[in-house]
């Protein structure tokens, strides 16, 4: 069965840093790789994506604050969160595109498999 696990989150003051991970076991193919947060009370919101040639996409929300990265092919997509503010503390999950080739987009149902989330909190 695929799998994506996250890692990375924890707790930091207003204006602090966090890299999130997201590795993948088990997939047949390569695909499109995506970011999505949830925070209590809240509904789940796309962030971010990385398609299986590098290219990446953004929410208005995180542009010029996060960056994401990785390989997929290697199994392993990472989220640089810098600047990080009272609006980011959520559950963080990676999530593996339905579809090959670009990212298809912030719809969840466009996206089957899911990690179980990693946590951050943004506190002073």
């Amino acid at each position: 069965q695929l799998r994506l696990v996250e890692s990375g989150g924890g707790l930091v003051q207003p204006g602090g840093s966090l890299r999130l991970s997201c590795a993948i076991s088990d997939a047949l193919e390569d695909r499109p790789i995506a970011w999505f947060r949830q925070a209590p009370g809240r509904n789940r919101e796309y962030i971010s994506c990385i398609d299986t040639n590098g290219v990446t996409n953004y929410a208005d929300s995180v542009k010029g604050r996060f960056t994401i990265s990785g390989e997929i092919a290697k199994n392993a997509v990472y989220l640089q969160m810098d600047d990080l503010q009272t609006g980011d503390p959520a559950l963080y999950y990676c999530a593996r595109s339905n579809r090959r080739g670009r990212c298809p987009g912030p719809m969840r149902r466009e996206y089957s498999y899911w990690g179980l989330g990693t946590q951050v909190t943004v506190s002073s």
